[in-house]
């Protein structure tokens, strides 16, 4: 029964996983208006996919370190209840999230799960190994994917201009309803009152493009595939970073590495289509506004930072990388929205310690069962 519980466990969080961070890769898509949400939905699921399933090959560190081996006590990391309840912590805190449309760290929600269900079983923590293996990872890629992508950006809009491609501003004109008031007495039956709306600069319908020719193919086609191509990659690399820390929980239920992966790529790749719309519009409207150029720059620093880090062995989160390469793109532009990354950085901060009450709530049950 409990080994049936983990891959129960196991399979909520990869699904809460998936629904919480599968579209932050193309969000930059999404808010350019470079593709719809539909597109933007395939195009995530395909490359998340196989970012999972190469995950069994690059990330054997990753599949180690959330196994809990070292951080807590060894007999502790063989328990099946501490399996389950590390998953059911992290699984609940990240649904939650989910729900309210907050962008948040699954890394951040296993580590305080690893914790919480420790200390529930009475077991020593290893504070050094927490700071140095898991802490520091977490908090340095923040302010790093920052740094990183306005230099990126700053670079790339030189190099464009020296190129001779500009940028386009568009006039959209059109119908805007101001108003719709009831025209009988009942309610029955309304009218629109509408007024001509002229709007000049980058918005949902007017985008800013690129004019001008790079080795004698238009710029923005060019621009648009290679948008493609980096929001594949983060896509990709979230895959590879992600799966192994979820799969960890697997091994209990004695599936092989494989298998375990496989099984938790298939979830994340079902809550991505099923439960992301919300995560998703918080991404690519409500943290910043960006044209094709600058969710480029963001997505190429935030899969260069993951990747990097997955070969690595590092536990960096693809949140707060993706969410500080926008927040680079929002603080070089000025059109950052500061009330919503407050929200975002106060989801962060309660991440942990939610997910360790979960987490110990969980192991407590499961023994009490």
């Amino acid at each position: 029964m409990i080994l049936v519980v983990i891959i129960l466990a196991a399979l909520c969080l990869a699904y809460a996983n998936g629904a919480n961070d599968n579209l932050k890769g193309v969000a930059t898509l999404l808010g350019s208006g470079t593709t719809n949400y539909r597109g933007a939905v395939v195009w995530a699921t395909v490359t998340t996919l196989l970012g999972s399933l190469t995950a069994v090959f690059l990330a054997g560190t990753l599949l180690k370190s959330f196994s809990g081996k070292g951080l807590v006590a060894d007999h502790l990391v063989a328990d099946p209840s501490y399996g389950a309840a590390v998953a059911l912590g992290a699984g609940l805190t990240v649904l939650l999230a989910t729900r309210l449309g907050m962008p948040i760290s699954t890394t951040h929600s296993l580590v305080g799960a690893l914790v919480g269900a420790g200390w529930a079983a009475g077991s020593t923590i290893d504070v050094a190994r927490l700071g140095q293996g898991f802490f520091v990872p977490l908090l340095l890629s923040p302010p790093l994917a920052i740094l990183a992508t306005v230099a990126c950006y700053v670079m790339f809009r030189g190099a464009r201009r020296r190129l001779g491609v500009v940028e386009q501003t568009c006039f959209c004109v059109g119908k805007q309803v101001i108003e719709t008031v009831p025209v009988l007495n009942n309610g029955a039956a309304f009218q629109r009152v509408e007024q001509l709306s002229v709007s000049l600069g980058d918005s949902v319908t007017c985008q800013n493009r690129y004019q001008g020719k790079l080795l004698g193919i238009e710029a923005a086609a060019v621009l648009d595939r290679l948008h493609y191509l980096s929001s594949g990659m983060v896509c990709y690399a979230r895959g590879l970073n992600d799966t192994p820390k979820i799969a960890a929980v697997l091994l209990l239920a004695q599936l092989s590495g494989f298998g375990s992966t496989a099984l938790v790529g298939l979830a994340i790749a079902a809550g991505g289509v099923f439960s992301a719309r919300k995560v998703a519009e918080t991404m690519s409207q409500k943290i910043t506004s960006m044209n094709h150029g600058q969710g480029f720059a963001a997505n190429l620093v935030t899969g260069l930072i993951v990747i990097g880090a997955s070969r690595l062995g590092l536990p960096v989160s693809t949140t707060h990388v993706s969410c500080g390469s926008l927040f680079g793109i929002g603080a070089v532009t000025g059109q950052g929205h500061p009330s919503m990354i407050g929200k975002i950085l106060g989801a962060w901060v309660i991440t942990l310690p939610v997910a360790a009450v979960w987490g110990a709530i969980g192991y407590w049950v499961l023994k009490q069962a």
